[in-house]
C-alpha cells in the first residue's frame, strides 16, 4: 500500500516514414508527500476530512511507502560552492570549494607545500601548482598573474616562489601549460569504441568542466575562473598572514537543509536518466534488425523501475545515486505516532551527516548562529546529544531562486562584469567584490548603495522574499544569495528608531483584514538569513530600540522550537530539565489525532480522559495542542509522605486512580496471512474445535466465531486462539490422488493480562493473499513503577497508592491527587514548576486559562493577587490536616495543580521473571530476551561480585548449574570426551569417569577437536593431592 501518483509523458519518435505522438503515457509512480499541493487533502475543510476519516490537525509532511508512514528528515549539509579556509596540522592555511552543479560535484582544494601553492583535484594524479593552471587559462603573463592575487607587497613575496617554480618547469605559455596538466589527468577507462583524444583536449575539457565546475566558461573564455582562482589563492594569503579570519564549519551560514522534495528529486533525476538509457540500449539493438519498422518503443517502457527504486529508497532510508557517488544510509525514520507532539517533532528534525561514535565537541555545541533558527534545547541525550537538532517556531527554510534576472538586476545597477576587468580594479581598494551564489559577478564602487536597493526591492516585491544581501567589510564583499537550503526567519523592520508594524495593523491582522503576505509584499516585514543577521541590528524587544536599530523580533518565544514551547516558564528553568522534557514529551500518552479510533496501528497509547493544561502558552494555541492534549491537571502536594517517595518516586491518591486519573488504553495489532501456494494448495481457517460431550467449543477455541476468528467484543486470554489457521503439509509438489493433508498452526494470544477484541479487519494484499488484522485493547490503571512526569523534566515513578482516607486534606476538603517530594525542587532548580503550581492554582479558583509562555507569561504579583482575593494563600500554601492522625501538620504545604504527563513506560510491558524456560539450540543455554521468555544474566561484573565475596557455590549454582549443566564421560587414560561409558580412542570403558561441566565448554572441546586441536582433560581423585 503505497500513496502515489502516475508520472505520464508525451513522446513522439519515427517509425518508418511516419511520426508517432502518444500522449499520457505512464513511466512510473511517484510517492506524494501528505498535505503537499499535489495531495488529495489539500485545501479541504474539517468536515470534508472527517468524511475521509483524517484528522484536521494532522501535519502531514510523511509519505505512506507499503503501509508505513515515513519521513524524510531534512538533512544538514555544508554550503556549495564556498570557499572555506582552514588551518591544517601544519598551521597552513588551505582553501576548500565543493563545486555542484546539475551534472558534476566535484571538490577543488588550493593548499601550501614548501612555500609553494598548489592545487589538489580527484582528475589529477598528483598535486598541481597554481601558475600552471592560470597559464592554461589564457592568463600567461606573470605580471598579470599577481595582479588577480594582489600587488600588495607581503602578498607578492609570499607568492614569488610559486612563480619561480613555474618557469623551473619551462612551462610559459597555454599549449605547454595545458599539455603539462594533460599529462596528469589519470585518464578513465574509456568505454569500448570510445576515440582517444590529445592530452591538451584533455586538459582543455578538464579546466572547462571539472575544475570549479559551478564557475561558467562561456566559449573558452575562462577570465572567471581564474579570477576565482585567484581569489581563493588571496584568501589563503591573507589567512596566512593574519589579516583575515578562518572560516568556521560549524556556522550556520555555511550549512545549506536538504528537504525532501530536493532528496526526491536527486534520486528521480538518477532514475529517469537510467530509464532513458536502458530504453536506447533497446532500440540501439533492435533498430538495425529487419524488424526495426514494427519496432514500438512503448512496449518496452518498464513501469517498475522508477516505481521500485523511489519506493525502496523511501521505505529503507537508503539513498543510492551512483553519478555522484552519494551512498546515504538513514535518511528516512517511521512516523512515530506516540503522541500528537511526537509525530510534529519529528517533521522538524534535522539530522547531521556527522559520525555518532566520533566523540567531537565542535558540530555538538550551541553555536551562537542558531540563535531563532533552531530550538537550543530540543535534542536528544547520548550519542546523537547536539547532532540531531530541531527548527524552530518561526523558521524558513528557503528552495531555489532563478539566478539569470537577479544578475541582470546586479549588472544593471552598476556592478561591473567581471569578464572585462583585469586583476588591479578587482582588487582595487575603492572597490568591492560582489558574489551571487558564491560566483564572482563583478565588482561595485559603492556596496552601501548596492545593499540598500537591493534590499528596498525586496521589501517592494521585485526580487524575491529570500534572497539574502550582506557585506563582509573584512573581506571587501558583499554576498548575494539564492540557494536553496539556508535557515531564515521573519524580523519587523525599523526605520528612525520606529517599528514598521503598528498595533493598528496587528488588529487588522486579527480581524482577518490582512494576511501575512500583505505584511511582507507591504515592506512592513522581511526573511533574514543567518549570514544577513550579521549584518543587522536586531532589538529584542520595543524597549530596546535605539538609532541603529534596523529590525525588531517579532516575538522573542519564537526561538524555541515545537516540544520546547509546551513548557511553561521554561527561562525559569535550568536548561538540561527543558532538554530532558523536550524527549519525555514525546513519549507522553495522549490523544494522537481525531481518527485514532479508525487506525489500526502495531502499538498506540491513549489517555482516556486527557485535559489541556491550566497555565498554557502561545506555542500551545499556535499547535492545537489543547485539542489533542497529552496529560492531566493533577493537584500535587510537595511535601514528605512515609518513605515511599525517596529518589522522585510519587504517592498517588487511590480515589483519583479510581476515578480515572493516569487510566490509559493500550491498542496492539496482530496479523495473520493466508497465502496460496504453488501447488494449487492454500491456508485455510477452520471453526472451533468443540468438545465432544457437552458440544461447546474448547478452551482455547472460547473466543472464535463460526469462521474460525474471533469476535469483536471478546476477551482473549494468553495461548487463547484468535486465528484458527491450518497450512497444508505440502507446499511444492503436486499431488494428484490423495486430497491435500493440513496441520494447524493457529495464530494465538501472548500476555500476561487479558486483552479485549476492538475490531476485525479482513482485507487482502497485492500479492493475491488475505490479510486478517485484529487490533487488541487492554485499559490499564497506574499501579507501582509506573512512570509519570511534569513538563519540567521531573520525571519519577510510582511508589505507594494510598487510600484517600490516609490522605492529608486542606479546610476546604481538597485532597491532593499526587504527594511528591520536596527534595525534587532544590538541586534541579526547576522554578517554572513552582510558578506552574500558581498559576493552575489561580486560574482554577478563577475559572480562566493563565500564561506561560517563554520570557514572558503572567507575572507572580498577579497570580498571588488572584489567590488572595479569593481567600488564599498567596504564596500558594494550604495548612493541612493528616489524614491518618486527623492532626494539622506542622508546616505549611506548598499544594495546587500541576500538569502531569504519563509516560509510556509501564511496569507490565518490563515486568520479566523465568524459572525454567527456553533454551537456545546450539548451546543449551536460556535464550536471551524478554521477548523470547529468555534468562535474567549474570554477568562479568555481577561474576566479579560474587568472587569477591567468595561464594564458590553460588558462582557454581548460577554459571552452570541453572545455565546449561551437561553429564560427560571423559576418558582418564587419554582425556578424550567419549559417550555412554566407551572411550572410542583407547577401545575401552576401564578409566572412563562421568563429570559435570557446561555444554558450552563441551561444545568447545568438540570445535576444537574438529580443527585438529585436541584438547585432554586431566583426571584425579578429589581427596588426592
Amino acid at each position: 500500500m503505497t500513496y502515489s501518483a502516475p508520472i505520464t509523458v508525451d513522446i513522439e519518435y519515427t517509425r518508418g516514414q511516419q511520426r508517432v505522438i502518444r500522449k499520457a503515457l505512464p513511466i512510473g509512480r511517484m510517492p506524494i508527500m501528505l498535505r503537499s499541493s499535489n495531495c488529495i487533502l489539500t485545501g479541504k475543510n474539517p468536515a470534508e476530512l472527517a468524511k475521509l476519516n483524517e484528522c484536521p490537525y494532522d501535519p502531514g509532511g510523511y509519505f505512506v511507502v507499503k503501509g508505513v508512514e515515513k519521513v524524510i528528515l531534512i538533512q544538514e549539509q555544508m554550503s556549495k560552492n564556498r570557499m572555506i579556509v582552514e588551518r591544517d596540522r601544519k598551521n597552513l592555511c588551505a582553501c576548500s570549494v565543493h563545486s555542484s552543479t546539475h551534472e558534476k560535484k566535484t571538490r577543488v582544494n588550493v593548499i601550501q607545500k614548501k612555500g609553494l601553492f598548489y592545487l589538489q583535484q580527484n582528475a589529477l594524479s598528483e598535486d598541481m601548482p597554481v601558475c600552471v593552471i592560470f597559464k592554461a587559462m589564457a592568463v600567461e603573463s606573470d605580471q598579470s598573474i599577481m595582479q588577480l592575487i594582489g600587488t600588495e607587497e607581503n602578498v607578492m613575496s609570499l607568492f614569488a616562489s610559486s612563480i619561480e617554480h613555474c618557469h623551473k618547469l619551462e612551462i610559459f605559455t597555454q599549449l605547454q601549460a595545458s599539455r603539462y596538466i594533460g599529462s596528469k589527468i589519470r585518464r578513465q577507462r574509456g568505454s569500448w569504441g570510445s576515440v582517444r583524444r590529445s592530452r591538451t583536449d584533455e586538459a582543455r575539457d578538464w579546466l572547462a568542466t571539472t575544475f570549479l565546475a559551478h564557475v561558467p566558461v562561456i566559449d573558452w573564455n575562462y577570465q572567471s575562473k581564474a579570477v576565482y582562482l585567484a581569489l581563493m589563492i588571496r584568501r589563503v594569503i591573507l589567512t596566512q598572514l593574519g589579516q583575515l579570519e578562518v572560516d568556521d564549519r560549524d556556522y550556520y551560514g555555511n550549512k545549506r537543509m536538504e528537504l525532501a522534495g530536493g532528496l526526491v528529486s536527486l534520486l528521480f533525476e538518477d532514475v529517469f536518466k537510467r530509464f532513458n538509457s536502458e530504453l536506447k540500449k533497446i532500440a540501439d539493438l533492435t533498430i538495425p534488425k529487419p524488424r526495426a519498422a514494427q519496432f514500438d518503443v512503448v512496449r518496452h517502457m518498464r513501469q517498475d523501475l522508477i516505481t521500485s527504486s523511489l519506493v525502496i529508497a523511501i521505505s529503507t532510508g537508503n539513498w543510492v545515486v551512483k553519478r555522484f557517488k552519494m551512498e546515504r544510509k538513514g535518511v528516512t525514520q517511521v512516523l512515530t505516532r506516540l503522541s500528537y507532539i511526537s509525530a510534529l517533532g519529528m517533521m522538524t528534525r534535522i539530522a547531521s551527516q556527522f559520525e555518532k561514535t566520533r566523540k567531537v565537541s565542535g558540530p555538538r555545541s550551541l553555536q551562537p548562529s542558531q540563535w531563532g533558527m533552531l530550538c537550543p534545547s530540543d535534542t536528544p541525550e547520548g550519542e546523537a546529544c547536539g547532532l540531531v537538532k530541531n527548527l524552530a517556531l518561526m523558521t524558513h527554510i528557503t528552495v531555489d531562486v532563478d539566478e539569470k534576472p537577479t544578475i541582470r538586476l546586479l549588472l544593471n545597477l552598476g556592478v561591473e562584469d567581471v569578464f572585462v576587468l583585469g586583476g588591479e580594479e578587482i582588487h582595487s581598494t575603492l572597490s568591492y567584490i560582489v558574489f551571487l551564489n558564491g560566483n564572482v559577478v563583478g565588482v561595485i564602487r559603492d556596496p552601501v548603495a548596492l545593499v540598500n536597493t537591493l534590499r528596498l526591492m525586496r521589501r517592494h516585491g521585485y526580487l524575491n522574499d529570500f534572497i539574502s544581501v550582506c557585506t563582509n567589510r573584512a573581506h571587501r564583499t558583499v554576498f548575494i544569495s539564492s540557494d536553496g537550503g539556508r535557515l531564515c526567519r521573519p524580523y519587523i523592520i525599523v526605520e528612525q528608531g520606529k517599528p514598521r508594524v503598528t498595533s493598528k495593523q496587528i488588529e487588522e491582522l486579527k480581524s482577518g483584514l490582512r494576511s501575512f503576505e500583505d505584511f511582507l509584499r507591504g515592506g512592513f516585514v522581511e526573511y533574514l538569513d543567518v549570514n544577513e543577521e550579521n549584518d543587522c541590528n536586531i532589538a529584542l524587544d520595543e524597549k530596546c530600540i535605539n538609532h541603529k536599530t534596523t529590525h525588531l523580533e517579532i516575538e522573542p518565544f519564537t526561538l524555541l522550537g515545537v516540544c520546547a514551547g509546551l513548557i511553561p516558564y521554561p527561562h525559569h528553568n535550568q536548561s538540561p530539565r527543558n532538554t530532558y522534557q523536550c524527549a519525555m514529551g514525546k513519549q507522553a500518552m495522549g490523544t494522537i489525532g481525531y481518527n485514532q479510533q479508525q487506525r489500526i496501528d502495531t502499538l498506540m497509547y491513549l489517555l482516556v480522559y486527557p485535559q489541556a493544561p491550566l497555565v498554557k502558552s502561545r506555542t500551545i494555541e499556535l499547535i492545537n495542542f489543547e485539542k489533542l492534549p497529552a496529560g492531566q491537571n493533577a493537584v500535587i502536594a510537595v511535601m514528605s509522605y512515609s518513605g515511599y517517595d525517596i529518589e522522585d518516586a510519587l504517592i498517588l491518591n487511590k480515589s483519583s486512580v479510581d476515578r480515572g486519573y493516569g487510566r490509559c488504553l493500550v491498542y496492539r495489532n496482530q496479523k495473520c496471512i493466508l497465502k496460496r501456494y504453488a501447488n494449487q494448495t492454500y491456508d485455510k481457517v477452520m471453526g472451533p474445535a468443540l468438545n465432544a460431550d457437552t458440544r461447546e467449543p474448547i478452551w482455547k477455541h472460547q473466543a472464535l466465531d463460526a469462521d474460525g476468528i474471533v469476535m469483536p467484543g471478546m476477551r482473549v486470554e494468553s495461548k487463547q486462539v484468535l486465528v484458527n489457521k491450518s497450512c497444508p503439509v505440502q507446499t511444492s509438489v503436486i499431488s494428484k490422488d490423495q486430497a491435500p493433508s493440513f496441520q494447524e498452526t493457529p495464530s494465538s494470544y501472548r500476555g500476561p493480562i487479558p486483552s479485549m477484541i476492538e475490531k476485525v479487519m479482513v482485507s487482502s494484499n497485492n500479492e493475491e493473499s488475505f490479510l486478517i488484522k485484529i487490533l487488541l485493547r487492554q485499559t490499564r490503571r497506574p499501579e507501582l513503577g509506573d512512570k509519570f512526569s511534569s513538563r519540567h523534566g521531573q520525571k519519577g515513578v510510582t511508589g505507594l497508592i494510598v487510600p484517600q482516607e490516609d490522605m492529608p486534606f486542606n479546610d476546604k476538603g481538597i485532597c491532593p491527587d499526587v504527594i511528591m517530594n520536596p527534595h525534587g525542587y532544590p538541586s534541579r532548580m526547576t522554578v517554572g514548576k513552582l510558578l506552574e503550581l500558581l498559576g493552575s492554582k489561580a486560574g482554577a479558583v478563577e475559572g480562566k486559562f493563565h500564561y506561560g509562555t517563554a520570557f514572558g507569561g503572567d507575572k507572580v504579583e498577579d497570580l498571588s493577587q488572584i489567590l488572595v482575593d479569593h481567600g488564599y494563600n498567596f504564596a500558594g500554601k494550604d495548612c493541612l490536616t493528616s489524614g491518618i492522625t486527623g492532626e494539622s501538620l506542622e508546616a505549611y504545604i506548598y499544594q495546587g495543580p500541576v500538569y502531569y504527563q504519563k509516560l509510556k513506560h509501564m511496569v507490565l510491558d518490563k515486568m520479566h521473571a523465568r524459572a525454567r524456560g527456553p533454551r537456545a539450540v546450539l548451546t543449551r543455554q536460556p535464550t536471551e530476551g524478554r521477548s523470547r521468555d529468555g534468562g535474567l544474566r549474570l554477568g562479568e561484573m555481577e561474576r566479579d561480585c560474587l568472587i569477591g565475596y567468595g561464594a564458590s557455590m553460588l558462582l557454581l549454582e548460577r554459571l552452570m548449574i541453572s545455565s546449561d549443566q551437561f553429564e560427560v564421560d571423559v576418558c582418564g587414560k587419554c582425556g578424550l570426551l567419549g559417550y555412554d561409558s566407551w572411550c572410542q580412542f583407547c577401545r575401552s570403558s576401564k578409566n572412563v569417569a562421568t563429570l559435570k561441566m557446561p555444554y558450552a565448554c563441551k561444545l568447545l572441546f568438540q570445535e576444537l577437536t574438529s580443527m585438529n586441536i585436541i584438547p585432554r582433560l586431566k583426571l584425579a581423585p578429589y581427596n588426592e593431592e
